[in-house]
């Protein structure tokens, strides 16, 4: 769950934003349950995460870790750029992180009635825990450990962390060649929304 990653992709229209933030919580056809344009941020979260499982970089990133976290290694690297991202935000970006996040809660906050009654209980702890603390591994390895507690199944995603130590320079190269071409897609999305 790439929360801070699909936010930032969803550039400057609150309803897109709503809809990118939803994306990992709605599920099927979307049909006319949403406003217009918070389909089209539903639709841009897919589009972006299909782009990402086609993109060599993103593969990249994932054949890095061992092969004993299987198809758990998509979510690994998700939460770890979300880490580059944060960490190195100001190179993405003219606002402060902190400022972001409490206007990207604001407009969130304004749509929470429509939201997934899951999503609307996690809304706290995304913005109060879990997104302030991605610039850090610690933070990470704190997410992936209240991740892997929330998945009902056996899973490796609690030691998942101390991948990020261990391969963070090439992980880090990964992102920032990822960033650039994913960037420039979703951009390219918003600009054309009726092909979202």
């Amino acid at each position: 769950m790439n929360i801070l990653f699909h936010m930032y992709l969803s550039g400057d229209n609150p309803e897109l934003l709503v809809g990118n933030f939803m994306g990992d919580f709605v599920k099927g056809p979307l049909g006319d349950a949403y406003p217009p344009r918070i389909r089209q941020g539903l639709m841009l979260h897919r589009k972006i995460d299909s782009f990402a499982q086609k993109d060599a970089d993103f593969q990249a990133s994932r054949l890095r870790l061992p092969a004993h976290y299987g198809l758990y290694r998509g979510i690994l690297v998700d939460l770890f750029y979300d880490h580059f991202l944060a960490k190195g935000w100001a190179d993405w970006s003219d606002t402060d992180l902190t400022h972001y996040l409490s206007r990207t809660r604001r407009i969130i906050e304004t749509y929470r009635p429509i939201m997934p009654l899951r999503l609307q209980g996690l809304i706290p702890v995304m913005f109060d825990e879990l997104l302030p603390s991605y610039s850090s591994i610690a933070g990470i390895e704190s997410a992936l450990r209240r991740m892997s507690k929330r998945v009902k199944r056996a899973n490796p995603l609690a030691a998942g962390g101390g991948e990020l130590t261990v391969h963070y320079a090439a992980l880090r190269s990964d992102f920032e060649r990822f960033m650039a071409a994913v960037q420039k897609f979703s951009t390219d999305m918003i600009d054309n929304c009726g092909t979202i």
